[in-house]
């Protein structure tokens, strides 16, 4: 049997769901990511 670890999450579906592209592609997304860079909040895309 091969060990499984505890919440071992997908990273192609965690960009997919929180990534920079997901948060464009709706209007309150893109609000959020104005909000943080007006925080000076760096905001790029994350290669995961």
């Amino acid at each position: 049997m091969s060990t499984h670890y505890p919440k071992r999450r997908s990273l192609i579906k965690r960009a997919r769901k929180f990534g920079f592209r997901a948060r464009m592609r709706t209007k309150n997304g893109r609000k959020m990511v104005n909000r943080k860079r007006r925080l000076g909040r760096d905001v790029n895309v994350r290669s995961y």
